[in-house]
């Protein structure tokens, strides 16, 4: 049974993240970096301003509400849950063991303009968003698959099918990138330093899991704003101070990196073994793994917040890419490659790193700077990665099955996930982490697609914004929803 399962997603595997899929993610993310006129870097200083800033500095931004609706730092806390997780951690370890430095390179790359795909998707998810009967707000890419790629021409029924699509795609995706992978490593690091029966974990975590979750997106939230800010500052703080302690070894890391990334004896088959597009494809694979830019997943939990514009809510898409690929998986990078588990020169694991595995690279790394207390550390930092992960994704899945079967199968959705928890906890690794990547492929195609046929939109709320708040002009008219009921609506609250 599991030789069947495996032969048919490796199957599934090769073709959606064939490079042709590849092509498709890593040009959308071009196109609307062009469309924005690279709004991640012409205007770094006011989304940073907006987003980290106003953490800081707003109230409104951190403030619970009072109706059904979540604050945006708890939006932002619960997208980073779901995102910040072990592919932070053994999925950049995975992607150095298989590709070598040079896939830490591509990793930025394709979080650069991932940056501007999850900035697009919720630009989208604002702009066509809808209240239930609850008065809560639901956003996500099979909403503005449905009513914005639906609305076009000819487009009604492809817009509805692809809706539906992804909304399958994200339910199965839920059970393998938002619980069978992450609890699988989350076992596996704890059995490693504590020598707690695998088992034994997956009840604590079924527990820890439904204790939450059953009381759905506010409790989530509420977990998620103090987990989150918490893990990583304490994992960036210990991974600092390993890089301290090589300060002098950076240089050597980051040429290995740029040179791993073009090196032509690489190509021919020396040093990296598979070459540069091994690295390139293990760069993109892992990187999108862990920030999720470009699967649409986040828009989910972004679109729930009580902001109002719509590009507002798009920065703190830019900030999450940014916090997760270019600052903890960076961390994580240099970590590994500043230990003697990567021999720099060949860009390969060393007979070291060979023999402690591509997932427990990190906790070597800290088990040489701090000892056995290390490799403990990595192992509490990747369970409460995971957990939060867990608990993000469990709001993905509840939105697609709400979307799929209505409000009456969230019940149900949510009792079958816990239940999962216990199956990734004694489940075989690589084919957990198979399968993740498996439907992280499948709900990537058709929110691209819809990303790619609403960039206009995209463009017009950015100019727009651009207008409004950054060039003073107070003629111009927010652009605040796709739905002229809702556009009233917003405009009032705006006004107020």
């Amino acid at each position: 049974m599991i030789n069947a399962i495996t032969n048919i997603n490796n199957t599934i595997n090769g073709i959606v993240w064939g490079w042709p899929a590849l092509i498709l993610l890593g040009f959308v993310g071009v196109l609307m970096t062009v469309l924005t006129k690279v709004f991640q870097i012409s205007h770094f200083r006011h989304w940073m301003k907006h987003t980290l800033g106003a953490i800081i500095g707003d109230k409104n931004v951190t403030q619970h509400t009072s109706d059904r609706s979540i604050s945006q730092f708890q939006s932002l806390c619960t997208a980073l849950a779901a995102t910040v997780g072990t592919g932070n951690i053994v999925g950049v370890a995975g992607a150095i063991a298989a590709g070598g430095p040079g896939a830490v390179f591509w990793m930025w790359l394709i979080a650069f303009f991932g940056m501007m795909t999850n900035y697009s998707e919720n630009v989208l998810g604002i702009l066509y968003r809808r209240k239930d009967e609850k008065g809560e707000w639901h956003g996500g890419a099979m909403y503005y698959l449905r009513d914005g790629l639906g609305s076009l021409p000819h487009c009604k029924k492809l817009g509805a099918f692809l809706a539906v699509l992804f909304s399958i795609f994200c339910l199965l995706a839920s059970f393998g990138i938002g619980n069978m992978s992450q609890v699988n490593s989350m076992v596996s690091n704890v059995y490693t330093a504590f020598g707690i029966p695998k088992l034994a974990t997956g009840i604590f975590l079924f527990i820890a899991v439904s204790a939450v979750i059953l009381g759905g997106l506010k409790r989530v939230a509420s977990i998620t704003e103090k987990l989150v800010p918490f893990m990583v500052i304490l994992y960036f703080v210990g991974a600092l101070i390993i890089i301290g302690s090589h300060i002098s070894m950076l240089p050597a890391v980051f040429t290995a990196i740029f040179k791993g990334a073009f090196s032509v004896r690489a190509a021919a088959g020396g040093g990296f073994g598979a070459g540069i597009a091994l690295a390139m494809k293990m760069g993109f694979k892992r990187g999108v793994f862990s920030n999720e830019a470009g699967l649409g997943s986040s828009v989910m939990v972004h679109s729930s917040s009580n902001v109002k514009e719509p590009v507002r809510q798009g920065m703190w898409g830019i900030f999450e890419v940014f916090a997760d690929t270019i600052v903890v998986c960076t961390l994580t990078a240099v970590t590994i490659l500043s230990s003697d588990a990567v021999d720099l020169s060949t860009g390969m694991l060393s007979a070291v790193g060979e023999e402690v595995g591509s997932s427990s690279l990190m906790s070597y790394a800290f088990s040489q700077q701090f000892g056995k207390a290390g490799a403990a550390f990595v192992a509490i930092a990747i369970l409460m990665f995971a957990y939060s992960t867990v608990l993000g994704w469990s709001h993905y899945g509840t939105t697609a099955c709400q979307y799929l079967f209505g409000i009456k199968a969230t019940i149900p959705y949510r009792i079958v996930f816990v239940l999962i928890v216990l199956a990734g906890s004694v489940m075989e690794a690589q084919l957990a982490w198979d399968i993740s990547d498996t439907f992280n492929g499948l709900m990537m195609i058709p929110n691209l697609i819809g990303v790619l046929v609403l960039s206009p939109q995209v463009m017009k709320a950015t100019q727009n914004y651009v207008a409004r708040r950054i060039n003073s002009d107070k003629e111009a008219e927010p652009v605040l929803s796709a739905f002229e009921d809702v556009q009233r609506e917003q405009m009032q609250l705006l006004e107020d």
